[in-house]
């Protein structure tokens, strides 16, 4: 029975006055700690703002006496603190059934990338300082050999991510065009993707000073449509990977090892944008044939782009590897320092490259690609383990069943692939309305003090388990067995 609030009757609410002097609270030993935390000049400000809102509610006759003791004002005092200082960056725990979630983080590092960072964290490095010479170094020769031994490209650099490893491209390739302002760049129509931010090549282009040239149509582009279009402005020849999208039926597309041909005829550079990018072949473990880098530079490819933190499974970083010559304008254009990594990109980048010498360890030692060949039964076990203590945290108004289901690799990568999965599924039974219910279990989960992230999908909740590691399927049993909604 929901009883009425208790009215603050007169002799009850506190005055102006009753409210304690911001030093005699100060020099309470309750704050003794709080202050050795946080630090005297910021318990104090956070004081006087709780101070001064509390006169504000006194003077309107909304504060009750109880509330001005010194006690409940520290009480007050330090909640505030906790809630001012805590992280805004919380680690959550991805049920969303999707591997490579760009809202989530996209790739988790394997452990020798957090051990290569943590070392460069608290030491000095030869980040910018080449040890020979004794003089200033470029950052990208740290990991450029291993690039390219990895992609059988002949120079490589990096930026911060594959967006802006495009528009570095077009950009130092535009400034070589004659008359730069009217540099033209060649794409067919079915490859002027958007990705998520709403990066759209077009948008790109324009902002790099290029002009795009559309060839062919939405589902089919020939040889010809780029022979016709080429003209005295042309810059470059571009190929857009749809890793995010897929045009099925009555399609055509002009392979790229025409568009080669067509481009040394012309001695103009042909470019390929692949993404998400990946340096093995993910076939051999099961999974959907992407080109790789190194076969794209091996049907002529003059240069490449394509992202760290997807596919690769390391840090956020963008690629561009291929001709030396074309590598070296584009490291000299003003925009390479505005977008280069530091040092903390670099070291997770070698580490995580590392792996790739070794391709029959990597289901084991690459983070993103044990998660993607993770076997269905094993998912199906932790979830059965898991049932049992989430259903009597939502109690018996919500039915949960453990059930298969379909994980997708996400970021674009394969976007018509999916991977067998399973997981936990949350119905709402009570006579109220079901989607309601579900979007309440829903936040309830998503601000827990460690977040869990699921999705709805027809009016039930999908916690799909392909990515929980057993230390997180541990807290959630000891969690749940322990909570009610």
């Amino acid at each position: 029975m929901n009883l009425p609030t208790p009215l603050i009757t007169s002799h009850a609410l506190a005055q102006p006055a009753d409210l304690p002097a911001l030093d005699k609270v100060l020099h309470k030993s309750e704050l003794t700690s709080a202050i050795t935390q946080h630090g005297l000049a910021l318990v104090t400000q956070q004081l006087r703002l709780l101070l001064s809102d509390r006169r504000t509610q006194a003077l309107e006759q909304q504060l009750a006496k109880s509330e001005v003791e010194p006690a409940n004002l520290i009480a007050q005092l330090i909640e505030r603190l906790g809630v001012l200082t805590a992280s805004k960056l919380k680690t959550v725990i991805n049920l969303t059934g999707t591997v490579l979630h760009t809202n989530l983080g996209r790739a988790l590092l394997p452990d020798c990338a957090i051990a290569a960072v943590t070392q460069v964290l608290t030491q000095p490095t030869n980040l910018e300082f080449d040890l020979e010479t004794g003089k200033r170094g470029d950052r990208d020769s740290l990991i450029e050999d291993l690039i390219c031994e990895l992609t059988g490209a002949e120079a490589a650099t990096v930026v911060n991510n594959n967006a802006a490893a495009v528009l570095l491209m077009l950009n130092a390739l535009a400034s070589q065009n004659a008359v730069a302002s009217k540099a033209e760049v060649i794409v067919s129509r079915g490859e002027l993707v958007e990705i998520g931010g709403s990066f759209r090549i077009p948008d790109i282009m324009s902002s790099a000073g290029s002009t795009l040239v559309e060839v062919g149509t939405t589902n089919r582009t020939h040889y010809a449509d780029y022979e016709r279009a080429i003209g005295e402005h042309t810059a470059m020849l571009m190929k857009v990977h749809c890793s995010n999208y897929a045009v099925v039926g009555f399609t055509k597309e002009t392979a790229l090892s025409e568009l080669v041909k067509l481009g040394q005829q012309h001695q103009i550079p042909v470019t390929v944008d692949l993404g998400s990018g990946t340096l093995v072949d993910l076939s051999q473990w099961g999974l959907p044939h992407e080109p790789t880098v190194k076969e794209t530079i091996q049907a002529g490819a003059d240069l490449v782009t394509f992202s760290g933190d997807k596919l690769l499974g390391g840090p956020q970083a963008g690629f561009i590897v291929g001709r030396k010559a074309l590598i070296d304008v584009i490291k000299k254009h003003p925009l390479k320092r505005a977008l280069r990594v530091g040092k903390l990109t670099m070291a997770a980048l070698e580490s995580v490259l590392s792996l790739y010498r070794s391709p029959e360890h990597l289901p084991e030692r690459l983070t993103t690609l044990r998660l993607l060949t993770r076997d269905q039964a094993d998912i199906q076990q932790q979830s059965e383990r898991l049932q049992p203590s989430l259903q009597q945290a939502v109690g018996q108004d919500y039915a949960v069943s453990c059930e298969p289901m379909l994980s997708q690799i996400g970021s674009g990568a394969m976007p018509i692939d999916s991977l067998p999965s399973f997981g936990l599924v949350v119905n709402y039974q009570g006579s109220d309305k079901a989607n309601r219910q579900i979007m309440r279990l829903e936040r309830w989960l998503r601000t827990q003090e460690q977040p869990i992230i699921g999705r709805i999908h027809k009016n039930a909740l999908y916690l799909d388990c392909r990515c929980l590691s057993e230390q997180q399927a541990q807290l959630l049993q000891t969690t749940w067995s322990s909570t009610q909604l």
